[in-house]
């Protein structure tokens, strides 16, 4: 089990993105030349990874797949976010996204095509079954929490990292510790996030306010049309790194959020060719070298040992 990478680490490259987060629309990302979040400034850490990251053999490759579809593209097409810190973040200086979900998109891409380039399509909690199902991404790679009604309509491979509701706050905030502290209080989420029904269980009298975006939410704690912000620990805390002097991640998460990489239901062997990509880089150590470059410079505590694959309803 290693450590995680020091805070003091930490490159200006995430601050300077955290500081000038700027929404971008759907586009091309070739990640090749990214330095993401994680590592010495110096060391390009999350580069590393990309560079270690395996192809995979033409054997698991068969004509016929959607693998071989992607392949002869030379482009993985992933559904996902640019305004997620820690996990998929766009830098408006450079239109590079880096963080843990899309250096795994990249990862993937690499392990199909030998090249570690995609195409990110913006992706929300609403709109992310019907893109798979229509075929406009490949995959999704947006902290999708695996659930068995999801499942009806997806297929997950994974799940490939576990996280849990939190609670997020404006910083001079200490009325509100725990779940508890909800009830009677106004909680926003995304609309069709899993946290929304965890709200109504754990503070059942609290007045839930829905919006379709990470950043929407937060801005209704920070003008106070929110007491508090729920939803996975992970994403907030890249809320509270991005907005250190507005809000804060306080208590411990209050559920279980394992993740999943979302695929269509018409391309089962998708499916099998992920899971067996994701048990090759957790048993390589990639997976653990990528949450040290990008969850782990701002999470601490030792890398975590990722869940099994097939371990939750729904996977």
């Amino acid at each position: 089990m290693s450590t995680s990478v020091p805070r003091r680490a930490l490159p200006a490259a995430i601050l300077a993105t955290a500081t000038a987060l700027l929404m971008t629309a759907c586009g091309s990302s070739s990640l090749p030349a990214v330095n993401g979040p994680g590592g010495a400034s110096d060391s390009g850490a999350y580069q590393r990874v990309l560079d270690k990251a395996p192809v995979a053999d033409p054997a698991e490759i068969p004509e016929g797949s959607l693998m071989a579809t992607i392949k002869a593209r030379g482009q993985l097409i992933v559904g996902g976010t640019d305004t997620a810190a820690v996990f998929s973040l766009t830098d408006p200086m450079t239109g590079k996204t880096s963080g843990f979900d899309a250096g795994l998109a990249a990862m993937l891409a690499k392990y199909i095509t030998g090249r570690t380039n995609m195409k990110l399509v913006q992706v929300q909690v609403a709109n992310r079954e019907a893109l798979l199902q229509n075929g406009a991404v490949d995959t999704v790679f947006a902290t999708y929490t695996i659930n068995a009604k999801r499942a009806q309509v997806v297929g997950f491979a994974g799940p490939y990292y576990s996280s849990g509701d939190a609670i997020l706050v404006k910083k001079a905030d200490n009325s509100i510790t725990k779940v508890a502290d909800l009830n009677a209080r106004k909680v926003c989420t995304e609309s069709s996030s899993t946290a929304a029904q965890d709200v109504k269980e754990h503070a059942p009298s609290a007045e839930l306010v829905l919006f379709d975006t990470n950043s929407e939410c937060v801005q209704a704690v920070q003008q106070g049309r929110a007491d508090a912000y729920v939803l996975d620990q992970a994403i907030l805390l890249g809320d509270a790194y991005r907005e250190p002097d507005k809000v804060k991640v306080v208590g411990q998460p209050f559920t279980t959020e394992p993740y999943g990489i979302g695929l269509s239901l018409n391309h089962p062997e998708m499916k099998t060719f992920v899971n067996n990509w994701l048990k090759k880089i957790e048993a390589d150590g990639e997976w653990a070298a990528l949450w040290q470059a990008t969850v782990g410079a701002v999470l601490p505590g030792p890398v975590p040992a990722p869940p099994a694959i097939g371990s939750v309803a729904g996977s």
